[in-house]
């Protein structure tokens, strides 16, 4: 029986009642007879781009909470008194703190949904935000700092995986990259704020994507494909029916989904013989490789001190600086998400990762030529302009696939039975790593910058062969078929 003909009354109307959904849905049957399928098609963009839209305030608080340590450095390490290695700590808390929500997110999100996850990584965010702004001392910036990192590891994982998860295959790339595109909006946000305001007001400006996300999960629909997955199969048509258009004839879709999680109990555990097949191994160990090798190629820690960079290669207006590489970012960011639904994202990632290497290449041998040449010197100058345009050239083709892409291809690789588990592993493996990075940047940066960055080019060369040796094309491929080409 179709959606439709389970709840048309003898009003002519399609009521949906308030179920995972957070509203009400309401159409004539008249004027959807009337509806032609390039309409309904429109609908059901419009349906998951407000979804996507929602969610997406999530991604904005994690990189408003990457960015913050950026334009607040040097005035929290004036106004508290803390020495450097103080305010590194500072800087890396939020990523001790995401590993410890990526540990719970995939059992969180697989348990009590994916709006559920995110209403709790919500709450943290907010506490942590006011903890910051009322600090006195270290004692409750290292707090605030660590609550925001609980919230963002979960939101880390559960909105690209909600994002999968709606999205039709034809859309799921463009739609997935805007977690990433949001990401770099928070970033500069951060960036941009923090050049009128002081840093106790950049945090209590913190709290707002969260205090609108919160209502705004009230509005969407559950995830149709974990609600099939936890056995509400009533809930997930009409979940999945909200998303497509009501005109839309989702019976294909529903088969497939019943089909993939058929086999899988919300119950069965997963045993560790069971990592041993093919099918486990292998989306495991490119999820983890990409995410891993995603933060060991140092851009956050580029993102993290971007001033302090600036300040080295002598730009006197560092602060200007650092809000046009956000601004790149975004741009890049977004020229990626048109992208990646066109060319796929295994070319993306190769041309981004290939460009990281070239680009960090340039600044690493612009920092080692400057400590031989005079500092009055016109080449110390011009080495100076190479290492920002390198540092530029870096963040562009990081942002073109490197940034978004492995978030995209972890939620789209991973089957049902092992989502919760290998999600958990995935983000806490890409939050250790980057807490790595932004722990030692600064240090690694005041012992040779040249040696940093040339380290983060081997790191990147790695990157590309990775990418071509494992990395599978899953562009324009539903999730249960790209989950079955790994058996």
């Amino acid at each position: 029986m179709s959606f439709r003909e389970e709840v048309e009354d003898g009003r002519g109307e399609l009521r949906k009642p308030f179920l995972h959904t957070g509203s009400w849905f309401r159409m004539g049957s008249r004027q959807s007879s009337l509806m032609g399928s390039s309409q309904a098609i429109r609908d059901s963009s419009i349906s998951v781009l407000a979804c996507v839209l929602i969610v997406a305030l999530g991604p904005i608080q994690f990189g408003f909470t990457c960015g913050y340590s950026s334009p607040t450095q040097s005035v929290i390490t004036k106004d508290l008194k803390l020495t450097v290695s103080q305010f590194s700590l500072f800087g890396s808390l939020s990523n001790v703190g995401a590993m410890v929500g990526a540990i719970t997110s995939g059992q969180i999100a697989e348990y009590i949904g994916r709006k559920g996850s995110l209403m709790i990584a919500a709450i943290p965010n907010i506490i942590g935000w006011l903890a910051i702004s009322f600090a006195r001392d270290f004692s409750f910036l290292y707090m605030g700092r660590l609550l925001e990192g609980f919230g963002v590891g979960i939101i880390s994982y559960t909105v690209p995986v909600y994002i999968a998860e709606i999205a039709p295959e034809t859309l799921r790339g463009a739609l997935g990259s805007v977690n990433q595109l949001s990401v770099t909006i928070g970033i500069l946000l951060s960036y941009l704020l923090g050049l009128f305001v002081g840093w106790r007001v950049l945090a209590v400006l913190g709290i707002l994507p969260c205090l609108i996300l919160i209502p705004g999960l009230f509005f969407i629909p559950e995830s149709p494909r974990w609600l099939a997955k936890m056995g509400m199969m009533e809930d997930f048509e009409t979940s999945l029916q909200v998303l497509r258009g009501f005109d839309t004839d989702i019976t294909v879709e529903v088969n497939e989904i019943k089909r993939s999680v058929a086999s899988t109990s919300r119950r069965t555990a997963i045993r560790f013989a069971d990592l041993q097949l093919r099918r486990y191994w292998l989306p495991l160990m490119i999820g983890n490789g990409l995410l891993i090798l995603q933060q060991l190629a140092g851009t956050n820690g580029v993102i993290f001190y971007s001033t302090t960079i600036f300040e080295s290669a002598g730009f006197s207006s560092s602060n200007a600086a650092t809000v046009g590489l956000g601004v790149i970012q975004v741009i890049a960011t977004a020229v990626s998400t048109w992208l990646v639904d066109k060319t796929g994202r295994r070319i993306l990632l190769i041309v981004s990762s290939s460009g990281m290497s070239l680009s960090l290449l340039l600044v690493a041998v612009s920092f080692f030529v400057k400590d031989l040449v005079a500092v009055d010197s016109s080449l110390y100058s011009i080495l100076g302009i190479l290492s920002v345009v390198g540092v530029v050239c870096m963040i562009i083709s990081f942002s073109l696939g490197m940034g978004p892409i492995p978030w995209l291809i972890m939620s789209e690789i991973f089957p049902p039975k092992i989502k919760g588990l290998a999600g958990s592993v995935a983000t806490l493996a890409n939050w250790f790593s980057c807490w790595v990075i932004t722990v030692t940047a600064p240090l690694l940066l005041d012992w040779s910058s040249g040696g940093t960055f040339l380290f983060y080019t081997v790191i990147s060369i790695i990157t590309v062969a990775f990418v071509a040796i494992w990395v599978p094309e899953t562009k324009g491929k539903t999730l249960e078929e790209i989950q079955r080409s790994f058996r």
